[in-house]
Formats: C-alpha cells, sequence, structure tokens
C-alpha cells in the first residue's frame, strides 16, 4: 500500500510542478492586441505560442516518464532504490536461460527481475519478495548448533 502512496504521491508532485509551469507560461507569454485574435486560443495562430505549447507537452511526458521509471526499481516494502543489478542468462544462448537482471533490496525486502528480450511481448517485471534477512540468518545459525 505504501508503494502505490508514494507513487500517487510523485505524479501529484508532477502535476503540481506543471501546473505552475503552465502558469508561468500564461504569465510571460503575452495575448495579442492584434484586431484579428478575437479570442482564439492562441495555439493555432501564434507560432512562438505553439513551440513553447510543444516543449512544455514533451516536459510533461518527461516528467511523468520519469515518476513511473523510478517507481519501478523501487523496493515494495521499504521504497529505496534497488541496487546491484545482476546479470543473469546468455545473448547466445537464449533458449538455456533468456537474459535478465536481477536488482535486490540492500535490506533483503525482495528481488526484481527484469527481462531483457522481450520475444513475446512486453514482460512485466518480476518482484519476488524474501522474508526477513535476519530471521533466515537466525534460522541458519540455529541449525548448525
Amino acid at each position: 500500500m505504501k508503494y502505490w502512496a508514494y507513487l500517487v504521491a510523485k505524479l501529484a508532485v508532477v502535476a503540481a510542478v506543471l501546473l505552475l509551469l503552465k502558469r508561468a507560461i500564461g504569465a510571460v507569454l503575452p495575448k495579442s492586441d492584434s484586431p484579428l485574435y478575437f479570442h482564439q486560443d492562441p495555439f493555432a495562430h501564434d507560432l512562438v505560442f505553439t513551440f513553447v505549447m510543444l516543449f512544455y507537452s514533451l516536459t510533461a511526458v518527461g516528467l511523468v516518464w520519469a515518476a513511473l521509471f523510478d517507481q519501478r526499481y523501487r523496493c515494495r516494502t521499504c521504497l529505496r532504490r534497488l541496487r546491484m543489478p545482476i546479470h543473469r542468462g546468455s545473448w547466445n544462448h537464449v533458449l538455456l536461460g533468456a537474459p535478465r537482471t536481477e536488482y535486490i533490496c540492500l535490506f533483503g525486502h525482495g528481488t526484481l527481475t527484469v527481462a531483457e528480450l522481450q520475444i513475446t511481448g512486453m514482460q512485466n517485471p518480476d518482484w519476488e519478495p524474501h522474508q526477513d534477512i535476519w530471521t533466515e540468518l537466525y534460522s541458519l545459525e540455529e541449525t548448525k548448533k
């Protein structure tokens, strides 16, 4: 639940930044005083405004993509960035083991497996949660006694 709340919070911040940017664009670019302007949308009639809105829309798409890309590589439990990428499989032997990258949470909460080869279409990354690392270590220590 905390994972999705963090995503919603990031998207809300992106929306607020984009709203402020749009208001700043509206304040900086003045309306035309031409008698032909007659309450028309300046998008199709003003070249500068059209290009500014083009860059605004590209910025909006980029910010949303960055928020989603950042969220993809976060731990589902503690929301820290996943680290230590390990490359598994081989590009030379695709049938024996398709290439993939595994990321782990530094606190042992889980492993994210991202497929590098997308033959059958877009494959979602596989999140595999782990038990608490300390519980596993204590259980190993008790079995040695």
